[in-house]
């Protein structure tokens, strides 16, 4: 039977255990290790939280730029992902975790974005659409396009060079309505530069750099399902966070610190070194209230 004294022993060590500190001085690896973070995902994914927080980690530690930016906002940026049930890995071209350098704080911080084939995902978990697609047209594929009825003709075994020179996009619905759009290229580049925010409009930047067919393609059928598609509550939600990189990074990033529990991994012989020091750091300083749910940014 335990004695009072053991036990008094056992809530200290488990007090010395817990702290409470700002989520902006932890790492992302220390973040996802927290039981809050935790929680959080696992109320959002349930089994599947495990796997796609480590997902989420090898994206981190496999790519400098997003090292570099605040870890809070990756957290927030994979959140939103996580409510899609989409998968982070850039490879997959789902969605995207992309850094954007925020001038007014003076770092990078991580902004969600839906890939082309994150949007032709929802759409097919919407059970309305039969067909869709979007593909890139290399010169020689294109034979007609008629703007007005949408006529297109093409000849995917005609193409004269690997030269993209446009992108067609079609779905059909199981209601036998369809739509046929198709964007050229110089159409694709002007709707590019006038939404960058870069000084330099003409610049690649980020996802449009490393993969530019990619977010032409999505260029395309984020605006076809927008004026023709059926959109669920779950599409429009995707829609209206992926419309989110149009804005500046700045009005994305929170200026309070999140403070949240901490069970940092005990180091050897702790125990023999007596109590733990005093914070040192200005943001140890910070953690002065618990975190509730409803002061992270999702």
């Amino acid at each position: 039977m335990a004695t009072n004294a053991a036990l008094k022993n056992q809530i200290a060590n488990k007090q010395e255990g817990t702290k409470q500190v700002s989520a902006q001085s932890l790492g992302l690896k220390a973040l996802l290790n927290t039981p809050t973070m935790q929680k959080k995902f696992e109320q959002v994914l349930d089994k599947k939280a495990p796997q796609f927080m480590s997902s989420l980690l090898n994206l981190y530690n496999g790519d400098p730029n997003i090292q570099a930016a605040e870890p809070m906002s990756i957290i927030s940026s994979a959140m939103v992902a996580a409510s899609l049930d989409l998968p982070v890995d850039k490879n997959l071209g789902y969605a995207w975790i992309v850094p954007f350098y925020d001038s007014k704080k003076g770092h990078k911080a991580a902004q969600f974005q839906l890939g082309y084939k994150g949007y032709i995902q929802l759409a097919l978990r919407t059970g309305q659409y039969k067909a869709i697609n979007v593909i890139a047209v290399r010169e020689g594929e294109l034979k007609k396009w008629n703007r007005l009825t949408e006529e297109i003709e093409l000849d995917l075994e005609g193409a004269t060079s690997d030269k993209v020179v446009g992108y067609c996009g079609y779905f059909k619905l199981i209601n036998g309505f369809e739509k046929t759009v198709y964007w050229t290229k110089d159409e694709i580049e002007a709707h590019r530069i006038r939404h960058n925010k870069m000084k330099d409009k003409k610049a690649l930047n980020n996802v449009w750099k490393s993969d530019y067919d990619a977010m032409a393609m999505k260029t395309v059928i984020r605006n076809m399902l927008g004026k023709w598609g059926i959109l669920s509550v779950e599409m429009q939600t995707a829609v209206t966070e992926d419309e989110r990189e149009t804005h500046d990074i700045t009005d994305e990033v929170d200026d309070e610190p999140e403070v949240i529990d901490y069970h940092p991994e005990p180091e050897e012989k702790k125990e023999e070194v007596g109590p733990d020091p005093q914070p040192e750091t200005e943001n140890e300083k910070q953690s002065v209230k618990e975190m509730k749910d409803n002061e992270f940014p999702f």
